[in-house]
């Protein structure tokens, strides 16, 4: 069907069909061509915001006039002695560059580049000390141009180049919407460009407008290929055409009427070099999805286990590009055979990139449509963000911020809970005045349908990725649950939607550390400050919502903590039995 291979439960492809054919009696396919708002809503104020976010359906002819210039503003960059860019973006102006950049690489004379969306001062001081600021171009990306984190960013920034060189200013573009407060800074400061985006398009629809495309010609990249794809893909959307025949549609139509049959965990399955695809994909069906007690839960990272590791909450979607390795294919068919629902597609080439990020768009806003969401707000992130900024107005938050009274505190560690969970985990405690105890016994909250996410407000490097990696397997193994991980602030902008808004059905696992300052000019306060703010306002916020969430703090031990808590782990998994403690509702 449409270039898709699905191997449904019968059920669900009757489902599927049936919804197929409703879809064309109601002309959706149509309807979504001229960008009609009542397709997810029958709410005025719903219908005005997504009047405003659907500019994503036609981006791609848009910025085909566009490539020649942007190719020219590289060339520029390139010519005056810049090796290397680092993008200074949250959420939606980020994922997108990074997939390209990991998946294409940079050309030769290109610039190499890299994100920075971690508010960890480890983080924000290895960038600065990593690159020379005599050859180092920032891109400064944020639709609304207030996003906090990248303007504490573009101000330490600033302040290490204008230390450097007294032509700051020309280190930077800026890519935002127009009359934004970025738009100013940017005249302020001198900068050498500022790239206007259509405003009618979401941060995380935005892959292939200039959020994408500016640092996508940047690292040398075919624009004209990744735009021609994309192209390709919506000429199978024609209006006319029936929903069956629309790849897109159709991946969104599966993925809702799986959820609606309990298998909500999108499971992705990347092989390299589409492997970075699956942090851009959940980010846009977290956040379109989850909300009102809804949505789909991507999984991403989870390597394919044996199907008697699995319970029915799952589909595995997989993408390659040729044929998929061989041992992928042999466990995507055992997969299959014991009656897990698999979809799979090819790409021939990884300019395809541009034609997987429609075909995803239009998924998710088909599952949406089908599931009664509205895909275009984003109420709980708002809600994360008031947090944080509460606790960052308080006069004394350049001190100390409130504290949050801990379970229990170690020479190295400290552990904290809401006293339901506390109360709930305590007696699978293997010895309370542990906090890496405290933590391993949290798994013992799941039960059947539920996941397991991690939450790291930590510098993320390949060892911590590796380790937070064995958490994940050891919870899967001992538990079955779909599991899940996120570096902080960047979850905040992508799952941390789904966290607060989707179904209950998460069990919150937070890792905090302290790894040192770094100033934020003009602020009155640091890096490790905001970041602090940030975990604090993201438990408070899961705790105002009964969601079941554990903060753990590493101090500045963060290796060995990890390895602890994954020792405990699966101790506490070799000596699990019995069902878990149930508290959820």
């Amino acid at each position: 069907m449409s270039g898709i291979d699905l191997a449904l439960p019968p059920a669900v492809e009757r489902a599927l069909r049936v919804r197929l054919a409703r879809l064309d009696a109601a002309g959706f396919t149509a309807r979504l061509a001229r960008h009609d708002p009542t397709l997810w809503s029958s709410d005025p104020a719903h219908q005005k915001v997504a009047e405003n976010r659907l500019g994503w359906l036609d981006v791609a002819g848009q910025m085909r006039p566009q490539t020649a210039a942007l190719r020219t503003f590289a060339e520029e960059v390139a010519r005056d002695r810049f090796t290397h860019a680092i993008l200074l973006g949250m959420g939606g102006s980020s994922l997108a560059p990074e997939v390209l950049y990991r998946t294409l690489g940079a050309t030769r004379g290109a610039l190499e580049l890299q994100v920075l969306d971690n508010t960890s001062p480890a983080a924000v001081g290895a960038a600065l000390l990593e690159h020379d600021p005599r050859h180092t171009f920032f891109l400064v990306s944020s639709k609304s141009g207030t996003t906090l984190e990248v303007l504490s960013f573009e101000r330490r920034v600033y302040e290490w180049l204008v230390a450097a060189r007294a032509d700051a200013g020309r280190c930077f573009a800026a890519i935002t919407d127009p009359g934004t407060p970025l738009v100013e800074l940017a005249g302020e400061r001198g900068y050498r460009r500022v790239f206007l985006n259509p405003p009618d398009i979401g941060g995380r629809y935005s892959a292939l407008s200039l959020f994408g495309l500016v640092p996508a010609v940047l690292i040398g990249a075919d624009l004209d290929g990744l735009l021609e794809s994309a192209l390709e893909e919506a000429a199978l959307a024609a209006p006319e055409a029936a929903s069956d025949q629309h790849p897109g549609v159709v991946l969104g139509v599966a993925l809702a009427e799986l959820a609606l049959a309990g298998r909500d965990k999108v499971t992705l399955v990347l092989p390299p070099p589409l492997a970075s695809l699956g942090s851009w994909i959940e980010q846009l069906l977290a956040e379109s999805t989850g909300k009102d007690g809804r949505g789909l839960v991507p999984v991403d990272g989870e390597t394919l286990a044996d199907p008697d590791h699995y319970g029915p909450d799952r589909v595995f979607v997989a993408i390659s590009i040729g044929a998929l390795p061989e041992e992928v294919a042999g466990r995507l068919e055992a997969l299959r055979s014991a009656g897990h629902p698999v979809i799979a597609w090819t790409r021939s080439t990884p300019l395809a990139l541009g034609a997987e990020f429609l075909r995803w768009e239009i998924a998710t806003a088909t599952a949406a449509a089908v599931l009664g969401i509205d895909p275009f707000d984003e109420p709980n992130v708002s809600e994360a963000k008031q947090a944080t900024q509460a606790l960052l107005s308080d006069p004394l938050a350049g001190r100390a911020l409130p504290p949050i009274p801990p379970l229990a505190t170690s020479a190295r560690h400290q552990v904290a809970a809401p006293e339901r969970v506390a109360a709930a985990v305590r007696d699978h405690v293997a010895d309370p005045s542990d906090p890496i105890q405290w933590a391993a016994a949290l798994p013992s909250l799941l039960e059947p349908g539920d996941y397991f996410a991690v939450l790291a407000f930590l510098r993320a490097t390949p060892e911590r990725d590796a380790a937070l990696a064995q958490i994940r397997k050891a919870v899967r193994r001992t538990t079955g649950a779909a599991t899940t991980v996120g570096y902080g602030p960047r979850f905040l902008h992508s799952t941390g939607q789904l966290h607060k808004g989707g179904p209950d059905r998460g069990v919150f696992l937070q890792l905090a550390a302290d790894e040192g300052d770094e100033p934020i000019p003009h602020a009155g306060y640091g890096f490790y400050t905001l970041q602090r703010a940030q975990a604090d306002g993201d438990y408070r916020v899961l705790e105002r919502h009964g969601r079941r969430v554990l903060r753990l703090d590493l101090g500045s031990e963060v290796e060995s903590g990890l390895g602890d808590l994954v020792a405990a782990l699966e101790s506490a998994g070799a000596r699990k039995g019995g069902a878990s403690h149930p508290i959820r509702g």
